[in-house]
């Protein structure tokens, strides 16, 4: 079996407001340039630009041609890569740069970088006239009045680049005193408050000065690379070698995997394991402003800062306590970051694997034992099952024995959670499947030449073939999505949550120097998209997902956050269907049943009525970007959006425990334990139409004859 690259692996980008910085000494990081001097290209570059170019276009499976239509995609991108909040570009030098808008595509052919290096050179110039500005308006001990009625427009995506630079400084005028607002409203004085400002720009100052050629080149050849798709890129050197470090150092501290991105530093990935994942507290696209260490430590904020910088302040010996301020990735305009105290740990392995609990749900006047088994990522421990060993980390493997256990505990049937799962070894994915399923077909594997894999699953025998629900959520995606296909596919089980995130592509590492040996140069490394995942029907897992037999309530819109949110995303297809057969346990009819009943409990449950309006006013609620300037105003709009997000923790919704407590036995691979779990009302209700299939499944008249397809 062919190794794919199918997890969500978070790739950093290097630039100002969109990726770390690492000291290196090599040929590809000489020293940082001073703000007075120009970032030129050196001889390295050319031949990576020349080798990743030859790559990305014979070898990608979109095969796009080089041509004026790519160009203007990748001026758009690189131009948005540097100056992504419109906040130091004027019109004029828009309007400059407009000349070379068909030429890009010319540059990478005829490997020329004078002009990519040029626009960036503007900016710093701009960003240099940004910083004095901000540092003379902050002169003044009291340079914002909080009792003017203004207002200002978050949302900078739709925002037009400023005409001159006294447009420019008013938007600044009220960034800053937007900011100063937020720290006022958390309890600084006002001296502080101008303190915290004019420290957290100075760093801001030091973090542009130390940007390099090797990040300057990185973003121009990114903004290739992402015109393509959203999970190819390229990574010079330094970020090729922090990418390698991250992903084992990763499992160490808070576990959490971070990026730069708008001067915050964003939450990319929680490791499943780790103090994060464990607390439910932090998740992917929350933003951490600042840093505090022990109990008593006092607050860091880490506004602007380097990600590396940050992370050095986040992660710390095992069993001490670090301290984040956090700004919640749905927070509403106006919100103040939230305060968790994490106590950093070493993750084990054994956190990261499957568990099991069993959950009593009482519907229709009858109690049911229903057996839930979470899975929070696919991994598999390929060395240990290279070498035979007998107890190698399996997520089939772990799987089958909660399941065993399960049985012996007469559940009357099982929930697989993949909520949050972001994927992993397709190997698992594959034989997961198989566990539930007779033998066949599990997915469909194109290539770009053509050529279709088809990975099954020959495994006559079954694990479990009881009554099954899968649950998936916005980011359930990879390996989740393949085994949710296949389980749909085959009608073996009912599929319930939301649209999933729709990564169907398939990645593979690439390190430049491989290609060309004797360069004594560092090159960097090129991830690139090769391939498709299909499901046995056909029908592609990219950009649509797996499309839920039942849709719970939800906070997100369509294509918020999933794949659909990338411009650049492959699109979805279809391809011929494999022969497969399907079973009885689900068909059209039962599921407008239970379609049925579930309508009825969502016109008649408090929580279930509750959780739908809570929801639909969060929802309308993130649609204003607008926010108070006016120091009144605005800690109205605060306390309100504070009612909001109370409400939704209330009801468990965003990954928050909910306040009802109800005893559940959970079970590891491993070990059992008696523990207290907090009320979830998606497995809940999730529990309740497994319920409902229970009784329904057996009624005769509404089982489906098997048939083939």
């Amino acid at each position: 079996m062919k190794k794919y690259l199918i997890t969500l692996i978070p790739v950093v980008l290097l630039g100002w407001q969109r990726g770390p910085v690492q000291e290196r000494v090599g040929a590809m990081a000489p020293a940082a340039a001073s703000m007075d001097e120009d970032i030129k290209p050196i001889p390295a570059q050319y031949k990576a630009e020349e080798l990743t170019t030859r790559i990305l276009s014979s070898y990608h499976y979109r095969k796009t041609k080089l041509n004026d239509s790519l160009s203007v995609a990748m001026f758009d991108k690189y131009l948005d890569a540097i100056d992504h909040g419109k906040l130091y570009y004027l019109a004029t030098d828009i309007a400059e740069f407009e000349q070379y808008k068909n030429s890009f595509d010319d540059y990478l052919q005829k490997r020329e970088l004078d002009v990519p290096f040029q626009i960036y050179n503007v900016f710093r110039k701009r960003y240099k006239e940004r910083s004095e500005y901000i540092q003379t308006l902050l002169k003044d001990p009291k340079p914002f009045d909080f009792t003017q009625d203004e207002s200002m427009n978050t949302d900078r995506d739709k925002a037009a680049w400023a005409k001159n630079t006294d447009e420019l400084n008013d938007t600044w005028r009220k960034y800053l005193k937007s900011e100063a607002l937020d720290l006022k409203l958390s309890g600084k004085a006002d001296t502080a408050v101008v303190s915290t400002l004019r420290d957290r720009y100075k760093t801001r100052d030091r973090a542009l000065g130390r940007i390099r050629t090797e990040q300057v080149f990185q973003m121009f050849m990114n903004a290739y690379a992402e015109s393509l798709d959203p999970h190819t890129s390229y990574m010079a050197p330094t970020s090729a070698d922090r990418f390698k470090q991250e992903m084992s150092q990763s499992l160490e501290g808070i576990g959490a995997l971070l990026r730069e991105e708008d001067n915050y530093i964003k939450i990319v990935e929680v490791i499943p394991g780790g103090p994060a994942f464990k607390g439910k507290q932090l998740k992917k696209e929350d933003k951490i402003v600042a840093v505090a260490q022990g109990d008593e430590g006092k607050f860091v904020d880490i506004v602007g800062w380097f990600v590396d910088d940050a992370v050095k302040l986040i992660k710390g010996p095992k069993s001490t306590v670090v301290r984040l301020q956090v700004i919640s990735a749905d927070a509403l305009p106006g919100t103040p970051p939230k305060e968790y105290r994490l106590v950093r740990e070493k993750i084990k392995l054994e956190e990261q694997r499957a568990k099991s609990e069993i959950v009593s749900i009482n519907n229709g006047n009858k109690d049911f034992k229903i057996g839930v088994i979470d899975i929070p990522l696919f991994y598999r421990d390929f060395e240990g099952a290279q070498h035979r060993e007998k107890e190698f980390s399996s997520t089939t493997r772990d799987v089958q024995k909660l399941i065993t256990d399960l049985q012996a505990s007469n559940v009357d049937g099982i929930v697989i959670d993949l909520r949050n799962n972001g994927g992993g070894s397709l190997t698992e994915a594959v034989s997961l499947t198989g566990l539930f399923i007779n033998r066949g077909p599990v997915v469909q594997v194109k290539e770009s030449q053509g050529e279709i894999e088809v990975q099954s699953d020959n495994d006559p025998s079954i694990a479990y073939d009881g009554p099954l629900a899968v649950m998936v959520n916005r980011f359930s995606a990879s390996a989740s999505e393949i085994f949710a296909a296949a389980i749909q596919d085959y009608k073996r089980g009912l599929i319930v949550g939301e649209q999933t995130y729709g990564k169907g592509t398939v990645q593979t590492l690439i390190d430049l120097n491989q290609w060309v040996p004797k360069e004594q140069d560092q090159l960097g490394q090129v991830k690139l998209t090769v391939a498709k995942f299909y499901r046995i029907n056909g029908s592609s897992t990219q950009l649509k997902g797996v499309t839920p037999d039942l849709e719970l309530p939800t906070a997100f819109k369509v294509n918020e956050y999933g794949e659909g949110s990338q411009p650049s995303a492959l699109p979805w297809d279809q391809i011929a269907s494999s022969r497969y057969e399907v079973t009885s346990n689900i068909n059209p009819k039962i599921v407008e049943q239970l379609r049925d009943k579930y309508k009825h409990r969502l016109k008649s449950d408090e929580e279930l009525k509750t959780l739908v309006k809570t929801l639909e006013d969060f929802k309308q609620a993130r649609e204003n970007k607008i926010v108070s300037l006016q120091e009144s105003k605005r800690k109205a709009e605060r306390d309100e959006a504070e009612k909001k997000r109370a409400a939704m923790k209330q009801l468990g919704e965003d990954n928050v425990d909910g306040d009802e407590e109800e005893e559940t036995d959970t079970k590891t691979a491993e070990a059992p334990k008696d523990v207290k779990k907090k009320k979830d009302i998606y497995l809940t209700e999730t529990g309740r139409m497994l319920a409902d299939l229970i009784v329904i499944s057996k009624e005769p008249s509404l089982a489906g004859a098997k048939k083939k397809q």
